[in-house]
């Protein structure tokens, strides 16, 4: 039999397959990339064996949730646990702490089913403190640059070319603007943490100890960046990349419209998904109509709705160069100015693309 574990570092590195057995509530809330939830409870089940813990002690709610889980219900529980481990031989199962209900999951797969599988010892609790510490410890013993540009300029572009980057972006799900919303949900902010601690412990463990951001608010969508890190924000070196104006606007064109309207298809359907997706664009304009004016809000949305309305007509999407040049020059561009200016000091180096990818290469091998 393998033994339970307390190597969360290997865990992590490896991709080891992970069983939760809290309860969807739980896992909802916050989960590991490569874990898949086979509660032990449901939700209803679990606030019950609450309830009765904090009324009548531990002995009672054991007892009442053997008497929750029992007969066809804990078959079909242990069956989904069957599945997993016949799947996953070389993962492990947890629970919050490590304790009771992990315990459990164990004995009954014992002596139920005949099988002997290891759980990660303390639990989601231990795992997700060991990811904390990963992210604090990068922000105190590594470099960081980041990469700052104006709205469309292709700073996702760049650092996927990358080695050393951490693309906060994909892993928040979203574009970081007002626009920024994908056809599906965000992660839970737990789990875009823990999303961001692996993939920072990963490229460690391959060397780097210098990495490479895109310049960002505290807020990506609805998630936040780690207070330590967007703290060190505040003072890393900036590298700025610079894109001409029509460039830009064909890359918001292709981001916000062409791809995204493919993405709400592929989730919905033809005919729903460009409803949905006309929805989420106008949604997207209305939220900073306070930033606009009400005038520059009424122009653009009348120049958007006419672009939809001939894009769902014809296919075309050229009319949407209307509202996003409109958008660049009047409301992004004297925002990112402003804050270019803020941050000048900062800024050690500016060029294109390419320019900008060569001396973030060159400055990682310097540093090395």
């Amino acid at each position: 039999m393998r033994e339970n574990s307390a190597d969360y570092r290997d865990i992590f590195l490896n991709d080891i397959p992970l069983m939760d057995v809290r309860a969807p509530v739980e896992f909802d809330k916050g989960a590991f990339p490569l874990a898949v939830n086979r509660p032990l409870m449901n939700d209803l089940e679990r606030e019950k064996v609450g309830t009765c813990y904090k009324q009548r002690g531990q002995q009672a709610a054991i007892e009442l949730g053997h008497e929750l889980v029992s007969g066809p219900i804990k078959q079909a529980r242990i069956d989904a646990w069957l599945e997993f481990v016949s799947n996953q031989p070389q993962g492990y199962l947890y629970c919050f702490r490590g304790g009771l209900r992990s315990q459990l999951t164990q004995q009954w797969l014992k002596f139920d089913a005949g099988i002997e599988y290891p759980r990660v010892l303390d639990g989601y609790k231990a795992l997700r403190h060991y990811l904390i510490e990963v992210t604090e410890s990068a922000v105190a013993e590594c470099d960081f640059v980041l990469v700052g540009g104006l709205t469309g300029s292709g700073k996702t572009e760049v650092l996927a070319q990358l080695r050393n980057a951490l693309d906060l972006e994909g892993h928040a799900h979203h574009r970081g603007s007002s626009f920024g919303k994908h056809a599906t949900a965000q992660p839970a902010q737990i789990s875009f943490e823990n999303a961001l601690s692996i993939d920072i412990l990963k490229k460690r463990a391959a060397g780097v100890s210098q990495f490479v951001l895109e310049d960002e608010g505290r807020a990506i969508g609805s998630r936040a960046v780690p207070l330590t890190l967007f703290q060190g924000m505040q003072q890393y070196p900036l590298v700025w990349l610079e894109e001409s104006f029509d460039n830009r606007v064909e890359r918001i064109l292709k981001d916000y419209v062409v791809d995204l309207c493919a993405e709400f298809i592929a989730v919905h359907g033809v005919e729903q998904g460009f409803t949905v997706f006309a929805a989420q664009l106008r949604q997207s304009l209305a939220s900073i109509v306070k930033r606009l004016g009400g005038e520059r809000y009424k122009r653009l949305s009348a120049i958007m709705d006419s672009a939809l309305e001939e894009q769902e007509r014809s296919g075309a999407v050229d009319l949407h160069r209307g509202w996003i040049s409109g958008m660049l020059s009047e409301y992004y561009d004297p925002m990112y100015a402003f804050q270019r200016d803020s941050k000048g000091p900062r800024i050690e180096f500016a060029g294109d693309h390419q320019a900008v990818i060569g001396y973030l290469q060159d400055r990682r091998q310097q540093r090395y």
